[in-house]
């Protein structure tokens, strides 16, 4: 399989923080002969030699030339959101898109796409600080203010830090699957997988009481159990919590409402048997908690915009087990 080719545009003031998390999560693993390869190239949006906003130099060997030609193009930030990016950054970002590219802007970087007509008539998101001006600044844009992450197909946007490394994880995700991204995010110490619809904010207290770790504790249980049927009264029973609360507290917790958050439990863990056994699709969706093949089936199809079996002829390694 030819590596993907993936651009990331660097510019003055650039965070260096923003610049290598694209380039962490798909670099190449030397640990891992079977790991996906990437040719990934730093391309500088202006002078070859640019000042981080840490205060020391970062020099590129790439340019905007190159970019033009990159698969995927994706846009760390961007240094002022009131400051218009340069046209020749805009002529490159259309021209890439233009060619099939997949253009990608995570936190301030959803600036960038937008200047350059990419989010017209789009949804998007990015930074929950800046997302009031981002309306005002560009009202064709659908905005979606509260989520982590956007895939529009041809188009991603992220919000802040944390979550344009969730954002880069979906996409390492959805070229290579579940198995690779997740060795990736361990690799990194971070969460696996979080679903582009959580919310930005996570009412998580600083402190964490015995209450909340029993929380956890359950939450880990029911990650284990996916393949048993789980109600909202039976959840709140086992939490000890009336339904009312349990809900509000759940929110609190995770980010999303009970119902989606086991949806994307259950996708994950359907993905990850697809990827890495040699099940029948009939007992993945048994094991995973979806019922039937058809549920199963269902539920691909309207998230993931493919079949399991598709998704398994994709994604499923040389080696399998049982």
């Amino acid at each position: 399989m030819q590596a993907e080719t993936i651009a990331v545009i660097a510019f003055d003031q650039i965070s260096p923080f923003l610049l290598a998390m694209p380039c962490t999560v798909f670099r190449d693993d030397p640990t891992r002969p079977d790991a996906p390869r990437f040719r990934l190239l730093v391309c500088s949006a202006e002078k070859r030699t640019m000042q981080s906003s840490a205060g020391f130099a970062i020099q590129t060997c790439h340019t905007l030339r190159d970019a033009e030609q990159a698969d995927i193009v994706i846009v760390p930030s961007w240094r002022d959101p009131q400051e218009l990016p340069p046209q020749r950054l805009l002529q490159c970002l259309q021209a890439a898109h233009k060619r099939g590219a997949l253009v990608v802007g995570l936190c301030l970087g959803t600036y960038v796409l937008a200047a350059a007509g990419l989010l017209d008539g789009r949804p998007a998101t990015t930074h929950w600080g800046w997302t009031d001006d981002l309306a005002q600044r560009y009202p064709q844009i659908t905005l979606q203010p509260d989520v982590l992450y956007v895939d529009d197909g041809d188009v991603i946007t992220s919000a802040g830090v944390a979550a344009g490394i969730d954002c880069c994880l979906h996409l390492l995700r959805r070229l290579h699957g579940a198995e690779v991204a997740t060795h990736v995010a361990r690799r990194m110490v971070v969460p696996p997988h979080r679903q582009g619809g959580q919310a930005q904010f996570i009412e998580m207290p600083v402190g964490r009481s015995g209450a909340e770790d029993r929380f956890g504790q359950n939450l880990e249980w029911v990650q284990r159990n996916l393949d048993q049927s789980h109600s909202l009264d039976s959840l709140a029973a086992r939490f000890m919590m009336s339904r009312r609360t349990f809900t509000r507290r759940f929110r609190q917790v995770t980010g999303s409402t009970v119902s989606d958050w086991l949806l994307n439990q259950r996708l994950a863990r359907a993905q990850r048997l697809l990827e890495t056994t040699a099940k029948s699709i009939d007992q993945v969706a048994q094991d995973a908690g979806f019922g039937s093949e058809a549920a199963l089936r269902q539920q691909f199809n309207k998230v993931l915009k493919t079949s399991p079996t598709r998704y398994r002829r994709e994604f499923r390694g040389n080696s399998t087990t049982q």
